[in-house]
């Protein structure tokens, strides 16, 4: 019985302390007859709040990741863009975790 307390404690802890969200796709402007296709890529960036209060990279983790993975493929924008977030908790944090995935895109 000891251990079954145990196994339903640990199970509730493991699927209250972390989050993430289903995958949401952004339609985008199809690729232009002056840009060509760079191929897949992707990026996270992290956000968190300290205390519960204090941001940290919380107002530009978006534009960070998806500057990074457009700059990671040499490309300029995105397109077909999918985002999701994880989200984790800690004694005195709150964290963020935003990922992009689409297709980089730059001129000819």
């Amino acid at each position: 019985m000891k251990i079954l307390g145990v196994l339903l404690g640990s199970l509730l802890l493991f699927t209250t302390v972390a989050c993430q969200s289903t995958n949401l796709r952004f339609p985008s402007a199809p690729i232009g007859p002056n840009e060509k296709s760079l191929g897949p890529t992707e990026a996270t960036s992290t956000g968190i709040m300290l205390f519960g209060f204090i941001p940290i990279n919380q107002n530009t983790r978006f534009e960070n990741a998806m500057a990074e993975a457009a700059r990671k493929a040499g490309g300029t924008r995105l397109t077909d863009v999918t985002i999701s977030e994880r989200w984790f908790w800690a004694f005195v944090l709150d964290g963020f975790i935003f990922k992009v995935q689409g297709t980089a895109v730059a001129d000819k």
